[in-house]
């Protein structure tokens, strides 16, 4: 299935959970992560049952430090 994350396109596996997507797309961790899918906020608690579909958009939000 194709879904958009931050605007590029992404080829997944059927089925796959928030939490399974950015193991692939970001392997690296999450904390400080959040995520919307079609404008809507996620919670990090729901992740691993958050199912995306085809055709989804998906933004991944990164807390940075600065000023």
């Amino acid at each position: 299935m194709e879904v958009t994350i931050n605007n590029q396109n992404h080829q997944l596996n059927e089925a796959c959970s928030i939490e399974q997507m950015l193991a692939a797309v970001i392997p690296t961790g999450t904390d400080g992560l959040a995520i919307a899918v079609n404008q809507t906020i996620i919670s990090k608690s729901t992740w691993v049952k958050h199912v995306l579909h085809s055709g989804d958009q998906v933004i991944i939000i990164k807390a940075t430090q600065g000023g």
